[in-house]
């Protein structure tokens, strides 16, 4: 008998959390190893016990997801990666595909969507929920979203798109700078690079801004 495909589950709802263990309880070949409540502990838990598959939140206080993924791939490289969310904006897909997920289910599918997702990350392939996969085109630049527009907010870097998350959460520059583990003057030239890129000088504005590109539910 092969080893089952061991999980680790990061939501901020003990609800979601219990109600996926609970069913993955239920199948033969998936062990939830860990359940975490924030990507902070999703990437530190990765690093003491690396799963197969990380099942992981994108609507989570604190650590953005993405900013977790990329340092999670970059150390633990053969863990695959299955993005959960409320939401179906163009920029959460676009930054799952950014940082290599392995899959992205909206939490309005049946768990099983989320078994089947994490049964065919295990084996390397991928899994998207058919309303985003109806939006992927696969070309020799990878995956995309097709059909996506260029905006301003296409012109920021992954680090700028993060810090931006961060001040529409209302998080002051030393709170961002503690949270991603960078220092306030990095912070700030991020901010200040974002800001000259966006033509936007006022943090209410930049707020508003960012609420509109769907980067500030969590």
């Amino acid at each position: 008998m092969s080893k089952p495909i061991r999980a680790i589950l990061a939501d901020d709802h003990a609800l979601v959390r219990s109600t996926l263990a609970n069913w993955f309880r239920g199948t033969t070949d998936i062990q939830v190893i860990a359940e975490v409540k924030s990507a902070e502990e999703a990437l530190n838990e990765c690093i003491r016990v690396p799963p197969d598959v990380l099942v992981m939140d994108i609507d989570m206080p604190g650590l953005s997801c993405f900013d977790a993924a990329r340092t999670i791939t970059a150390r633990c490289p053969n863990i695959r990666i299955v993005f959960l969310s409320a939401f179906m904006h163009d920029r959460y897909i676009e930054e799952a595909l950014a940082v290599g997920a392995s899959g992205y289910v909206t939490k309005g599918q049946p768990p099983q969507a989320v078994t089947d997702a994490v049964r065919a990350a295990a084996s390397g392939g991928t899994y998207f929920v058919p309303e985003v996969q109806a939006r992927l085109v696969v070309d020799s630049n990878g995956v995309r979203l097709s059909g996506r527009r260029q905006t301003r907010i296409s012109m920021l870097t992954p680090r700028e798109l993060e810090v931006l998350r961060y001040i529409a959460r209302g998080m002051s520059k030393k709170e961002i700078a503690d949270t991603i583990h960078l220092s306030v003057k990095t912070v700030d030239n991020h901010s200040t690079s974002l800001m000259s890129k966006l033509d936007i000088h006022d943090r209410v504005e930049l707020t508003r801004f960012a609420i509109r590109e769907g980067l500030a539910e969590a």
